[in-house]
């Protein structure tokens, strides 16, 4: 194990547990970041790296990151907004995606922001449903719960909610019907405004050059196709490549193969219309890591 130095290794806050941790330790996993018995320990430290995991509630996350007492964290960005938290935001992760949404009973019949003035809102999150409205102008009561804010209406807390919505079916199991969107989020890479030295300011741009790569082969997929080599200029037209492709001749006589990198969203309307101008045997691999 490496012997960690204060003044170059890099302390990360990760949520110890919840639907954000998988996910982030499979991405420190993917940056070639080793890790033992994280499951076990609140303070793990990395095998091959001058990386530790604090693993705390994912709402002292910021103020841990704020105070200095980690150096980075991944966090939801409504945990970061609703403390207001004095940090630097790196960069979003494209995971742990949901929003923050006002819901009401049905057949209450509410639409618009203004149509809740004068009603009880239970949420967890005081601080971003606060503002949404005094932003407005419009009169709310604001009822802070901690958890099971859906049956808040049922049980005659408060004439609505405001929660963390991903697909809408917990509302809808409790009879509520989204209205309005008030944030989105997902999950952050932040970082302290403490002053850093430069031995972990380097560190900190190594890893987000690895998340970057690592971000960028997940959203992309290599592909391989023999053609005919009269179509290589069309078939440069059509793939949404980062660079030119490699194109190799083949055995038969005015065939090549093209090997290229195109964003996944992309493949399949790519591979038609490449079928279209003559390539045949197209397969497509997935990407463990890129550099960029």
């Amino acid at each position: 194990m490496r012997t960690l130095d204060s003044n170059t290794s890099l302390r990360i806050a990760v949520q110890k547990s919840g639907r954000l941790t998988d996910k982030t330790l499979k991405l420190l996993e993917g940056i070639g970041l080793k890790f033992d018995d994280y499951k076990r320990s609140l303070l793990v430290r990395c095998l091959n790296f001058d990386v530790e995991l604090l693993l705390i509630r994912d709402d002292d996350i910021p103020e841990y990151v704020e105070d200095g007492v980690c150096d980075l964290g991944f966090v939801g960005a409504n945990v970061v907004e609703e403390d207001q938290a004095d940090v630097t935001i790196l960069r979003g992760l494209n995971y742990g995606v949901c929003r923050l949404s006002l819901a009401a009973p049905k057949e209450d019949k509410l639409k618009s922001a203004e149509d809740f003035s004068g009603k009880k809102i239970a949420t967890s999150y005081p601080g971003i449903t606060g503002r949404f409205f005094e932003s407005r102008n419009i009169d709310v009561q604001v009822i802070t719960l901690s958890g099971s804010v859906e049956i808040a209406p049922r049980l005659e807390i408060a004439d609505a909610i405001s929660d963390l919505v991903s697909t809408g079916g917990t509302l809808k199991a409790n009879g509520l019907e989204e209205v309005i969107k008030i944030f989105d989020s997902e999950t952050q890479l932040v970082k302290t405004n403490k002053p850093l030295s430069n031995g972990k300011s380097e560190l900190i741009e190594k890893i987000l050059q690895r998340i970057e790569g690592y971000q960028k082969a997940a959203n992309s997929r290599y592909i391989m196709m023999n053609a005919p080599e009269k179509a290589v200029p069309r078939i440069k037209e059509i793939i949404p490549s980062l660079k030119s492709p490699t194109v190799m001749p083949l055995a038969d006589n005015g065939m090549v193969a093209v090997h290229t990198v195109i964003p996944l969203t992309t493949f399949w309307d790519v591979m038609e219309q490449l079928k279209e101008v003559g390539a045949t045997g197209i397969v497509m691999l997935p990407i463990e890591s890129m550099i960029v």
